[in-house]
């Protein structure tokens, strides 16, 4: 289950990273665009039913969503100035978050929607009577390695993306738009497009979400939390790099699952220092975990 979030987080982060770390557009839509893949599959299945035809209309009509939307947003806003384009997104997030919840007969509103995938997927399914290298071969095992491969496949694809030319013209428009301009780019159209990719590869991480999870509702994949550790996450494994995002999103997600277990184990054995044993309680985990993000970034 942790390797599997980190995996979704990984493309999460990815693709976030091409607009922020490559183009330096700031956008707190991206969220959106995770929701979006999340509540396609979801519905989908919900609607038409637990087959592969139901994953493939619930994925496809994502892509197809997050593409208009965030074209319409990279062809209205980009024009204006980084504030006033990261405000009118936060505007445009926090809308959708909201018509989510309120949408209770398309999207289970703030219960969410627990779907049942193809019979290959269910966790009741085995393909083997017997375990393979000590694992059981169940659709829960099918699950991982379907969002193993497509994490593998797409983040391939992102970095492709960056070190070609087109990624090359993108980090020019980061690092002097002018410039870019001066010399014959369109910059709209490169941060349109830059936009665009971001917002497909997101959805396609929310679309792996919900097989993982096989259930979506609003603080699953729409809520601003994510959205903040998203960021701090980039921040943290170095912005302007697709390798970062593996680092930051590792990083993140075991200090958030294991950060309680590993200053519980210090706390039992500073027992002798009252003061520092208190300091190291498990119910302090958030306070540990903002410091090491604080030296993570400062360092």
């Amino acid at each position: 289950s942790v390797a599997a979030k980190i995996m979704v987080f990984i493309l999460l982060v990815a693709s976030y990273d091409l607009l922020l770390g490559y183009t330096g557009i700031v956008s707190f839509a991206h969220t959106m665009f995770f929701g979006i893949g999340a509540y396609g599959v979801a519905i989908a299945c919900t609607r038409i039913g637990p087959s592969w035809s139901a994953l493939a209309v619930g994925v496809v009509c994502a892509l197809v969503l997050s593409g208009l939307l965030a074209l319409a947003i990279g062809l209205f806003s980009l024009r204006v100035r980084a504030i006033f384009f990261a405000m009118i997104t936060l505007a445009v997030a926090s809308a959708f978050q909201t018509l989510a919840s309120q949408l209770s007969e398309l999207t289970g509103g703030e219960d969410g929607l627990s779907f049942r995938l193809p019979e290959v997927l269910q966790p009741s399914f085995s393909l083997l009577e017997e375990p393979l290298l000590g694992a059981d071969v169940d659709g829960r095992f099918l699950s991982y390695y379907l969002v193993f491969f497509a994490t593998v496949v797409l983040f391939l694809l992102m970095l492709r993306i960056v070190n070609s030319p087109f990624g090359r013209v993108l980090q020019a428009i980061r690092e002097n738009e002018f410039r870019a301009e001066a010399l014959g780019y369109r910059v709209v159209v490169y941060r349109t497009l830059s936009t665009v990719l971001g917002a497909l590869i997101a959805t396609c991480a929310g679309a792996l979400l919900a097989v993982w999870l096989r259930y979506n509702g609003p603080d699953t994949s729409l809520s601003f939390e994510i959205m903040l550790d998203v960021l701090l996450i980039v921040v943290i494994g170095g912005m302007g790099t697709m390798y970062g995002a593996v680092i930051g999103s590792a990083f993140f997600v075991y200090a958030q699952s294991y950060l309680q277990d590993l200053m519980q184990w210090i706390s039992d054995g500073l027992q002798a220092v009252p003061l520092a044993a208190q300091f190291f309680s498990p119910d302090r985990w958030l306070l540990s975990l903002g410091l090491l993000f604080v030296l993570s970034v400062y360092y």
